[in-house]
């Protein structure tokens, strides 16, 4: 689809950078939402997973993916909850391994190409529902498009998707994170991984070299020693490459709107393929000027942000 070339969003004026708008509603946004019914489910490998969901009996479902170290609860999880739930879809927000108050029971913790935790959500959901649309947040947004890239069986319900402040290339927004002024938001994502870390070699005596720990500066150090090794990656640099859903997109067969802000201080430029974005039959890129990370923040006077308006409005046309 060619790039969409105008995006409608207009951020409040006081919020007059892409930090203002990154900060702003992940510290002070309250979304008020009907308590949720929790499920645990139990994987293939004998680990669980935990999902929230919100039924009012519809026959569609909005399945909803967190980012980096978020979990169910977040304030754009639980907005974009209520958007669907008001448009007449049941919604399943899921917490990845580690990510539900309770550590996982194996080694493993979660990572942004762990498609096959989201295809078990999805396989479990299908059976009682017609129709499914995945909508996913930063880490979760690559998740959910290396997923559709992939082709799994379980794909076959899903109608569209929705990929909001998606880090496409994984290697260059890990350096732009890191990167001078940005270097906050890595280390508040740092220390609690590291938390995990420890939390987690107590469970597992001996299986975690959590004496380098004290080496880890960045969050490629973290993914060079931990999230890669773990995982079955040589490396960090291998764990991006083989999980960046940059790969991905041309093999994806449902309409999808992938929304990533020009003043995200999260993604890199690699992040904004608008070559790509001309050539690709299914893919809609929208790359607005402002919205942060995971921002979007709409007028004072409007609870609903731009993100899940502009995510009601893709999924529900023509249907």
């Amino acid at each position: 689809m060619p790039l969409i070339s105008e995006s409608f969003y207009q951020r409040p004026k006081w919020l007059f950078s892409g930090h203002l708008e990154t900060i702003y509603p992940a510290l002070f946004r309250q979304v008020a939402l009907q308590e949720p019914e929790r499920e645990r489910i139990t994987t293939e490998d004998d680990d669980f997973l935990d999902l929230d969901w919100y039924k009012k009996g519809n026959s569609r479902l909005v399945v909803l993916s967190h980012g980096l170290e978020g979990n169910s609860t977040r304030p754009y999880m639980l907005g974009m909850a209520r958007e669907f739930l008001q448009k007449g879809f049941d919604v399943l927000s899921w917490n990845y391994r580690g990510c539900s108050e309770e550590l996982n029971q194996k080694v493993i913790f979660y990572h942004s190409g762990a498609t096959y935790d989201l295809d078990a959500v999805v396989r479990h959901a299908a059976k009682n529902y017609s129709e499914l649309f995945l909508i996913g947040f930063s880490l979760g947004g690559n998740l959910s498009l290396k997923f559709l890239g992939e082709k799994k069986l379980s794909v076959q319900k899903i109608k569209k998707a929705v990929a909001i402040s998606v880090p496409l290339d994984l290697a260059g927004s890990c350096e732009k994170i890191s990167s001078g002024q940005n270097i906050i938001y890595s280390k508040r994502f740092l220390n609690t991984l590291k938390e995990k870390v420890i939390r987690k070699s107590l469970a597992f005596p001996g299986e975690l070299p959590v004496g380098l720990l004290r080496k880890i500066k960045t969050l490629r150090d973290f993914d060079d020693y931990f999230t890669g090794p773990l995982h079955g990656f040589s490396d960090a640099a291998e764990y991006y490459r083989v999980n960046s859903s940059l790969q991905f997109l041309e093999h994806i067969e449902v309409p999808t709107l992938i929304l990533n802000a020009q003043n995200d201080p999260f993604l890199s430029e690699s992040c904004f393929p608008v070559k790509l974005a001309r050539s690709l039959r299914n893919i809609h890129f929208e790359f607005p000027k402002h919205g942060g990370h995971v921002g979007f923040t709409g007028p004072s006077h409007q609870k609903s942000f731009y993100s899940e308006l502009r995510a009601v409005e893709f999924i529900t046309r023509d249907l």
